[in-house]
């Protein structure tokens, strides 16, 4: 298949997923599974992290984050809650995430503690729909999956 093919062939495939963004796609660590390519993907796709555990990848079932005893304890929806926020883990993720995909877990939780998570997720909408065809973008790739306009 031809470059030219492949592009138009993604662009008469439209995104199945909403692009919308629910609440219930934002873990515990601020994270916008919407935005993950585990909760992009055609086969296997991840529910996000409060979403059914058995539909889920090993390493995300175990994720020490959304499982830690303190926020458990707490009831807690964010990790903002806890008296630890924000924790090594957590730091140690949000390094990760803003070093290779320029994104921060700790700023989107404290964006979600100033403004709440409605007009948080008004923002994310905004933040990350491609350019180009409107569909939400993969924190993880580069380009857009569905017309392959790179934004980063």
């Amino acid at each position: 298949m031809t470059a030219t093919a492949f592009i138009l062939s993604m662009k008469s495939k439209r995104s199945t997923k909403t692009t919308t963004i629910s609440t219930k796609l934002i873990a515990p660590c601020g994270m916008n599974c919407r935005l993950c390519l585990a909760y992009t993907r055609d086969k296997k796709t991840c529910p996000g992290c409060r979403g059914d555990d058995s539909l889920k990848s090993k390493s995300c079932v175990v994720c020490q984050i959304k499982n830690c005893e303190k926020m458990a304890n707490a009831k807690a929806k964010y990790c903002f809650y806890c008296d630890s926020f924000p924790c090594s883990r957590l730091n140690h993720l949000d390094k990760r995430y803003r070093t290779k995909y320029g994104m921060s877990m700790i700023d989107n939780l404290e964006n979600i503690r100033k403004l709440g998570i409605r007009h948080f997720i008004r923002n994310e909408k905004e933040r990350w729909s491609c350019p180009e065809c409107g569909e939400i973008l993969c924190v993880h790739k580069p380009q857009c999956l569905y017309c392959q306009h790179t934004w980063r």
